[in-house]
């Protein structure tokens, strides 16, 4: 008997043990990290089910989810039965459960230190091999009105448009703003250009009357505040 005639389809299971029916009938606390994306994914391949599939892609990422979040259409399209359609599923997937933990509440988050706005954007550079400039825009009461990407690039860094940030600050009518940008290396020390950037944009949002309250660099789970270091 071939691999494939030994396969036993997920269709062919009980039905309790579908992830789709699990889902509907036990709730989807139920359903193990596998069986999530299992059901993202919709199939496996010719001799494994989707939940198989899925239990390999977890055991090759040591079933940590964050490290299945840096993972590149590239890198999963390389496991049998995984093409470009699945892979994008399963990224935009992760996605999600990212962007849920940053919502805010309906009342807006409000920054009163550095640490409020490093946790508000923590996720946002988590799952990042590249380095990504963003802006936090507060209004006058330090509450959070939302965040805007204004770059991205490579390794070795990326490039922030003052002219940028300032239209985007001056469009939302924020009273000030937090800068953020990461580190993929993982080292926290600010660079030149870091520091250059920075006195730039403190000394052109003084002419604009539009505060930069803060400028952050976030590495390996952990930061570094410009405010906190009294450098603005």
């Amino acid at each position: 008997m071939s691999a494939y005639e030994q396969k036993l389809g997920i269709k062919l299971w009980a039905e309790e043990d579908r992830p789709r029916e699990k889902l509907v009938q036990n709730g989807r606390r139920h359903l193990t990290d596998a069986e999530l994306i299992a059901i993202l994914i919709g199939s496996g391949n010719k001799i494994e089910t989707a939940v198989d599939l899925s239990k390999r892609i977890l055991l090759f990422y040591e079933n940590d989810l964050a490290k299945l979040g840096k993972a590149s259409i590239q890198e999963l399209s390389k496991f049998k039965g995984i093409g470009e359609a699945k892979a994008i599923s399963i990224i935009a997937g992760l996605e999600l459960g990212l962007r849920r933990k940053e919502s805010p509440a309906e009342e807006r988050l409000k920054v009163t230190a550095s640490r409020d706005a490093y946790l508000y954007l923590q996720n946002t550079f988590s799952d990042l091999n590249h380095e990504e400039f963003w802006i936090l825009l507060l209004d006058r009461s330090n509450r959070i009105m939302g965040k805007h990407l204004i770059s991205k690039g490579g390794q070795a860094g990326t490039v922030a448009d003052p002219k940028m940030i300032f239209k985007v600050a001056l469009e939302h009518n924020a009273a000030s703003i937090v800068l953020a940008h990461n580190h993929p290396s993982g080292n926290l020390n600010p660079s030149d250009s870091d520091d250059k950037i920075t006195r730039s944009l403190v000394t052109s949002g003084q002419m604009l009357n539009l505060l930069i309250a803060d400028h952050l660099i976030f590495g390996h789970n952990n930061y570094y505040s410009y405010r906190d270091q009294e450098r603005i």
